[in-house]
């Protein structure tokens, strides 16, 4: 089976390490992946997306035209993406930057305050996991304990001590259930 995900968002949410992490927690759970990032010339406040496709087989392209997944971290992302998704997809959209309701009613959209939630287990810059655990809590790409081995074996050794919170983030965003 193969899985394919755009995580879409602004430069300093994160959008770029969901992505890494997510990957690397596929090729750790013996998976073929590609991950490919995507930013603007800005450091912080430009858009920024990645691409990870995560396959039982040899990925015959990293390019994806309808994804299974998407992440929205922002409104511009979800105003380019959510016509995107594969029918029968999962959407997941932070509604704590987005104002508006999805429009489409043939996948399984995951609307969460994640800037709220990422607040609440104590670090304000975990938005990203909150919303990755919204996704794996929502779908069969993988599953939430191989994220977090992931993000034990992966994670810089200069952000270790945001572990618990990243953890945390990650649980809470998985107990999150589509609309």
């Amino acid at each position: 089976m193969q899985q394919e995900v755009i995580i879409a968002g602004f430069g300093g949410q994160g959008v770029l390490f969901a992505g890494q992490l997510l990957a690397y927690a596929g090729m750790d759970a013996g998976k073929d992946v590609t991950w490919i990032p995507s930013y603007g010339p800005e450091m912080r406040g430009g858009t920024a997306n990645c691409t990870v496709v995560i396959s039982d087989d040899e990925i015959g392209s990293p390019f994806v035209k309808n994804p299974a997944a998407v992440l929205a971290m922002n409104l511009p992302s979800l105003d380019k993406y959510e016509n995107l998704v594969k029918t029968g997809g999962v959407l997941v959209v932070n509604t704590s930057m987005v104002n508006r309701a999805v429009t489409r009613d043939d996948i399984t959209v995951v609307s969460i305050p994640a800037n709220e939630i990422a607040e609440e287990v104590g670090s304000k810059r975990a938005v990203n996991m909150v919303m990755l655990g919204a996704l794996l809590g929502n779908s069969d790409i993988l599953s939430l304990g191989e994220l977090e081995t992931a993000l034990e074996d992966h994670l810089p050794e200069r952000h270790q001590k945001f572990m618990p919170a990243n953890k945390a983030a990650l649980r809470e965003g998985a107990a999150q259930k589509a609309d």
